[in-house]
């Protein structure tokens, strides 16, 4: 077996506890919701996406740091000759 391969299919225990927190007096969702299901199913949490159980809808995750946008420049004007 390869040591150096890092294994993506760890079974992480998923409690009730984990889907919400408690801030101050509120009820706060930890894990993101369906938006075709509605708020009463989560999506659950892959490692390059987010899928839906019952509906199958699926967010994909994206691949490295997002792209910092350059300034475009604004063409030479052309001198007569």
């Amino acid at each position: 077996m390869n040591i150096n391969k890092i294994n993506l299919y760890i079974k992480i225990k998923m409690t009730s506890s984990n889907y919400y927190k408690i801030e101050g007096n509120k009820l706060v969702r930890t894990h993101r919701t369906c938006p075709k299901c509605g708020p009463s199913f989560f999506l659950a949490n892959h490692y390059d996406r987010w899928s839906c159980g019952k509906c199958g809808y699926t967010v994909f995750k994206r691949k490295g740091a997002p792209k910092a946008k350059t300034a475009r420049r604004t063409p030479r004007k052309r001198q007569k000759a």
